[in-house]
């Protein structure tokens, strides 16, 4: 009951000017049970998955990285007047679920967004997964973030970043280096 669909109404068409996104969409309800956010619609996007390219290299700076996974995964983008968040989702086998790549645009960090999309595939493939699991550097920025969310560190891999990107990332000050893989149960 999380996650309930509201008819079937006329497509619209949305614009997000920050990064120039124009996204038809039809409506889905979440309901948020600590009130913060009321009436958002999380839209599975099927094509032109690239059209959010702006807002997925707030995750994951490199192009080459994101066509590695963009094609095989569904992605989702939350709208709330606008939109706001992204994600894109991979079946890695044996019962895990993969948040490849999760984004906020930078003026609606903090409010919520990024846990109300993790909530909302966590709910969605409940059953389908065991696993809900995100790999990222080892940053102040994004580890605390998932960690407060009930993940918790599974392994990592050595010199990631070092070996698969064509240049060195910070993130919050710190180079990134190894990847970190953090999993929760669904």
């Amino acid at each position: 009951p999380y996650i309930r669909k509201v008819g079937n109404p006329p497509k619209k068409t949305l614009y997000f000017h920050a990064l120039g996104i124009v996204v038809e969409w039809k409506s889905r309800t979440i309901n948020d049970n600590f009130g913060v956010h009321t009436d958002m619609e999380i839209i599975e996007i099927k094509e032109n998955k690239k059209q959010f390219l702006p807002l997925l290299l707030l995750a994951d700076e490199q192009e080459s990285m994101i066509d590695r996974y963009i094609d095989r995964g569904t992605m989702y983008v939350l709208v709330d007047n606008g939109v706001k968040c992204e994600c894109v989702v991979t079946d890695e086998g044996k019962g895990i679920l993969e948040i490849k790549n999760i984004a906020t645009a930078p003026e609606y960090k903090g409010k919520g967004y990024g846990k109300a999309l993790i909530d909302f595939v966590a709910a969605k493939y409940k059953g389908k997964y065991s696993i809900l699991q995100v790999g990222t550097g080892d940053s102040p920025l994004t580890v605390p973030f998932y960690e407060k969310y009930g993940f918790a560190r599974s392994h990592s891999i050595e010199n990631f970043f070092i070996d698969n990107y064509d240049h060195p990332i910070f993130e919050g000050g710190v180079q990134l280096t190894d990847m970190i893989y953090l999993q929760k149960k669904i």
